[in-house]
């Protein structure tokens, strides 16, 4: 089992964009690495294989302990084609069971992954579905390239689309609850609106 976490490089202004048009770019940093040590606290202790994707470059001695996690790279031309190719690399080192999220999600628990890949034990896919149309986790058993094909990425469309693709190649999946991923003002849960 592995766990491959999708993490952006923590700069002002490169992260929660949309968050940071209406409280700026320095609030929306500190939102963006709270939800970040959320992940690192759900995720830590979890018995699987971790690895985190920096999306520039890769750091040690941050908020992703270096012998708890692997560090790689995203590679890819967009967000499709790097999930795409961090799967690929997944499966091309043995794992069998992969599930991909973000750090967008602070209504995601330890609970819910460890469902997730209990999910796999009998389906070929799992995946959660967010409000905003977009999913928070993905796994799945083995690659299957045309989910990270022809999608609007960060729109709503992307998890029906995601679904129809499941439902035409007949392959079983789970659902796992909807949750709220953190991306305009409204999204900020209570408990981090201490911080602002």
């Amino acid at each position: 089992e592995h766990l491959m976490t999708f993490y952006r490089n923590p700069e002002p202004g490169r992260v929660k964009t949309r968050l940071a048009a209406s409280i700026g770019n320095e609030k929306a940093l500190k939102v963006y690495l709270e939800l970040c040590h959320h992940v690192k606290k759900i995720t830590g202790h979890l018995a699987v294989s971790k690895v985190v994707f920096y999306s520039e470059n890769i750091q040690s001695n941050d908020v992703w302990p270096d012998d708890l996690y692997q560090k790689r790279l995203q590679s890819g031309a967009d967000l499709g084609a790097r999930m795409h190719n961090a799967f690929q690399w997944g499966f091309d080192n043995g794992f069998d069971s992969i599930c991909i999220i973000g750090t967008d999600c602070y209504e995601l628990t330890t609970e819910l992954i460890e469902d997730a890949f209990t999910a796999l034990q009998s389906s070929d896919v799992v995946i959660g579905p967010a409000v905003d149309g977009g999913y928070y986790l993905l796994g799945m058993r083995r690659l299957r390239s045309n989910l990270f094909e022809g999608k609007h990425w960060s729109t709503e469309s992307v998890f029906t689309d995601t679904e129809k693709d499941l439902i035409t190649d007949d392959a079983t999946y789970v659902k796992l609850p909807k949750l709220h991923d953190v991306d305009v003002e409204a999204d900020i849960p209570l408990q981090l609106k201490n911080i602002l």
